[in-house]
């Protein structure tokens, strides 16, 4: 074999940190020593991965080509050697997911992953549905859990479970009285949304159709906690996931409204995974666990 592991190493590292100290320092190398590995790398194949710009390493396109391959690979080798070592299939992951799930859903599935015989760990990123497309594609994330929906021909998209957006209001708000609302309730009302970009904005304008241009957003919240707490203060009306506002809906500090028969707010949750993502037996297990969510 002309290549070792640890030059594909150097390799993937170098281009995730676009500089050869960093990357050397990712690996605990010296920088003189993640510069030879490259090196020879290429030279072995007479080939060039990056395009060298002062000491910054942007990938070429051969480089672009490669680095699933690599990736995969070295998650194989990773696999191997956890079960040459007698661990559990199940390994560490880095999790994505979006507010909602992430917030809501994610913790009590990681609780179930790392309560196994050898505690593997998991490190969870919250953030909305683009950034963690976004860091799924880099390979900086294993697995992303995301709501809105998504078109990528460099990610594979699997349905999870449903879900359904609800308006909702405070009690003392004036529409919380009312049996159910007419489009020109919801075009009256003050919003207090979701950002752009967010899984929850998207369904929601999709089951908003044709009133968009005319509602009156008064605030938008990167944090679903921040739109409950503002609802409650009586500052407008909001649109959330059921699972956000179950416990609130129990307390009677937030009611739900009942929209027009027409606006449709249901929607599904779903799993990201990068097409030249190697499925180990973590992610395997993860994706088994969080379809058995109750």
């Amino acid at each position: 074999m002309k290549y070792s592991f640890r030059q594909l190493e150097v390799f993937l590292a170098a281009a995730h940190f676009q500089n050869i100290t960093r990357a050397a320092e990712s690996l605990a190398m010296s920088q003189s020593a993640a510069s030879s590995a490259l090196k020879e790398l290429e030279n072995q194949f007479d080939i060039q991965l990056f395009d060298r710009v002062g000491k910054r390493l942007q990938l070429n396109e051969l480089g672009r080509l490669y680095r699933p391959k690599v990736e995969a690979v070295l998650a194989q080798a990773n696999e191997l050697e956890q079960a040459f070592s007698k661990h559990t299939e199940v390994g560490a992951l880095k999790v994505g997911a979006t507010l909602t799930i992430g917030n809501y859903l994610a913790v009590g599935v990681m609780a179930q992953y790392m309560n196994t015989p050898t505690h593997p760990r998991v490190s969870l990123e919250v953030a909305n549905t683009s950034t963690i497309a976004r860091r799924v594609k880099d390979f900086e994330l294993d697995i992303g859990l995301i709501e809105g929906e998504l078109q990528s021909s460099e990610l594979d998209v699997l349905p999870w479970r449903g879900d359904e957006l609800v308006v909702f209001c405070s009690p003392s708000h004036p529409l919380a009285s009312r049996d159910s609302l007419s489009d020109e309730d919801l075009r009256n009302a003050t919003w207090i949304m979701r950002e752009q970009g967010s899984g929850t904005r998207q369904s929601f304008e999709r089951g908003m159709h044709g009133l968009l241009p005319d509602l009156n957003v008064l605030l938008e919240l990167e944090h679903t906690e921040a739109i409950k707490r503002a609802v409650e203060a009586d500052l407008g009306i909001g649109c959330l996931s059921e699972v956000v506002l179950a416990d609130a809906f129990k307390r009677g500090s937030l009611v739900p409204l009942t929209v027009p028969a027409h606006r449709r707010f249901d929607r599904q949750f779903y799993f990201i995974l990068h097409k030249q993502k190697y499925r180990s037996a973590g992610i395997d297990a993860w994706i088994e666990l969080c379809r058995n969510l109750e």
